[in-house]
């Protein structure tokens, strides 16, 4: 089944205070995860398999790479022997790149929060508002991440248009 995540990624010097504001507004925290991300190679949109000790998912997503809120139409599989999977999918398409970060994961209602450290990169905060969770339109998605980037003063140079291992091939 398919899903729309309204969503940003922006470089953050302010995890605390975002952590914070979080806690206050009663944000569920869904844990700390040390995620591997292998990209693989796609003709279009991006697939990857998330290794980490909360999320064990093939993900096949696609978003443009825009700053500010973005649509990306994903599908999510839950994964459970993501070693075997790896190894399978290396040797039939490639891998492409490998992401490596460390991840709390919080949670306000259908609206996934990440305060990220991904290594050679530095550190990022995620705002995904997605109807996985709940049945809204991409207007009230929107509508959702663009309150969130407001609360956490997100300024524009902050956000982010391109995906980890994007930043990570241009290295």
């Amino acid at each position: 089944m398919e899903f729309i995540n309204i969503e940003i990624k922006a470089r953050t010097a302010k995890a605390a205070a975002i952590r914070k504001y979080l806690q206050a507004n009663n944000a569920a925290f869904k844990g700390t995860d040390w995620q591997t991300d292998t990209y693989f190679n796609t003709i279009i949109g991006r697939l990857k398999l998330r290794q980490g000790n909360i999320e064990n998912n093939l993900i096949y997503y696609k978003r443009e790479n825009q700053a500010g809120p973005k649509q990306s139409n994903f599908s999510l599989l839950e994964v459970s022997d993501p070693d075997a999977l790896k190894s399978m999918l290396a040797s039939a398409i490639g891998i492409k790149v490998t992401v490596e970060k460390e991840r709390e994961i919080f949670f306000i209602d259908n609206v996934k929060f990440h305060l990220d450290t991904v290594k050679q990169l530095g550190n990022f905060v995620e705002i995904e508002a997605s109807n996985k969770y709940a049945p809204l339109s991409v207007d009230e998605l929107n509508d959702q991440c663009n309150f969130y980037i407001k609360e956490f003063e997100i300024e524009n140079n902050d956000l982010v248009n391109i995906s980890y291992s994007d930043m990570l091939l241009e290295l």
